[in-house]
């Protein structure tokens, strides 16, 4: 089953589903010029509906504090409680006073629950995934868009590292779908949550892997897209 809901917001950035990437295991990388976080066209960083910051690849702690005095210092907005302390009062000063200063413009949320975009075990699009790609596609065409975020799921069968992966080249499929259809491949941000959100209840399909418990797993089986934007008429 596919669910559309279209509503207004107050926030831009609130509108951004988004979660904290998990803290970052890899050695010291020369963070010069390089901003850890989504920035909208406003020059602000985009947030979750909870106020967590969305982070790109390139976040690390030391890219966080290497944005206090850069371009966008928005590390201790995002991160205050991994960087050194006493460093964020006047950062975290500045941000809210040029966030206070700025226009916060109305935009429309479409959010598509696809249940049917992948087999089991498959990261390949469904006739009928496409088709709902589709009609997202032509409501994205009608807003000036900032940013589309497409997050995959997976059922609980396999491993966790597994299954991370094959999440993570759903939401993959989905972005090279929708970048073939002609949005820009860099507005597009994806994210694998592995088997960790299931949609399916857990008094619902029990049993071994079997014909009838796959089938009933579908719904888990999916990449969570959502659209960011100024809408327009014309």
């Amino acid at each position: 089953m596919i669910k559309q809901v279209i509503k207004k917001s107050m926030l831009l950035a609130a509108l951004l589903g988004a979660s904290v990437a998990a803290f970052a295991q890899s050695n010291p990388v020369d963070t010069k010029g390089v901003v850890p976080y989504v920035i909208d066209n406003r020059g602000l960083v985009a947030k979750s509906g909870t106020g967590l910051c969305w982070r790109t690849g390139f976040w690390t702690p030391a890219a966080a504090e290497n944005t206090m005095a850069g371009q966008f210092p928005v590390g201790c907005e995002c991160d205050k409680d991994l960087l050194p302390k006493g460093k964020c009062d006047a950062a975290a000063a500045a941000t809210a006073s040029k966030a206070a200063a700025t226009p916060k413009p109305t935009g429309d949320k479409i959010t598509l629950n696809a249940d049917a975009l992948f087999d089991f075990n498959k990261a390949t699009l469904k006739p009928a995934g496409k088709e709902a790609l589709d009609e997202l596609y032509v409501k994205v065409k009608r807003i000036k868009l900032e940013v589309l975020i497409a997050v995959g799921h997976a059922d609980r069968f396999g491993s966790d590292a597994y299954n991370q992966k094959l999440s993570e080249k759903r939401a993959e499929a989905v972005k090279a779908y929708l970048v073939s259809k002609g949005i820009e491949k860099n507005r597009i941000y994806t994210e694998g949550k592995g088997k960790k959100n299931p949609v399916t209840k857990p008094d619902e399909c029990k049993g071994p892997k079997s014909a009838k418990v796959v089938a009933c797993l579908q719904p888990d089986r999916r990449v969570d897209v959502e659209a960011v934007g100024i809408y327009s008429w014309e």
